[in-house]
């Protein structure tokens, strides 16, 4: 019996070329200008974080713009990166320039689900703040209200690792057994399945992660069936 279903976003409700086109490019261009204008406010953990990290205590607001972007490039799932990406993506959210983007299939499955009773959460890499406005300025409309609750590195933990799953259950309050995990990625099906959860791998065409043994693969949201 199911009764929660967690949502991975790249690659499983959304494009990943649609994040890293869209929210990173949009990060890339718009750090620098970002980090000099919040110098003495919202900016300053992000920097304080990233010079340790990056063991450069002495780098100034563009050598940390430099410091992120390589992150960003290679993506590291770096916290003041995430921090730093959900303050400026907020903005552009905002400002009409930023829309999430998903499959066709998602937001049918999702209304479905809901209706159904299925306790609806998010568990992504980008920060919950990301993670709220991709659903809340949807491009085909406000997909906000079918989900009960976000997770992210912060608040979770790493996504490949089980004890992330153990915190988010007893979060949703439900035994592991009743929750589902749907993701793209077989690293993260092997954590969920670790925790006692569920776990389906999607597989949309053109994506990048590969299907691996010994989990279920659809290629489709509508493909699950579900019984509550």
């Amino acid at each position: 019996m199911t009764r929660a279903i967690v949502l991975d976003i790249e690659g499983t409700t959304s494009p990943t070329d649609a994040v890293r086109t869209d929210l990173y490019g949009y990060t890339s261009a718009h750090l620098p200008a970002w980090l000099a204008e919040n110098t003495g406010g919202a900016a300053d953990s992000v920097l304080a974080a990233t010079r340790e990290l990056a063991g450069e205590p002495d780098a100034g607001p563009d050598r940390v713009a430099e410091i992120l972007r390589g992150w960003l490039e290679s993506d590291v799932k770096a916290e003041p990166l995430k921090a730093a990406q959900g303050a400026i993506c907020a903005q552009g959210f905002r400002a009409g320039a930023l829309h999430g983007r998903f499959f066709d299939d998602v937001a049918p499955a999702l209304t479905t689900w809901h209706k159904a009773g299925f306790g609806l959460y998010v568990y992504s890499s980008g920060s919950e703040r990301n993670q709220r406005d991709w659903f809340t300025f949807a491009e085909h409309g406000d997909l906000s209200g079918l989900i009960t609750e976000h997770f992210d590195l912060v608040t979770a933990g790493p996504k490949r690792e089980a004890a992330s799953y153990d915190l988010i259950a007893d979060r949703i309050g439900l035994p592991a057994a009743q929750i589902l995990f749907l993701s793209d990625h077989p690293d993260e099906l092997d954590a969920a399945g670790a925790a006692g959860w569920r776990a389906v791998g999607v597989h949309r065409p053109g994506e990048p992660q590969s299907p691996r043994p010994p989990h279920r693969w659809i290629s489709s949201f509508a493909q699950l069936e579900l019984e509550r």
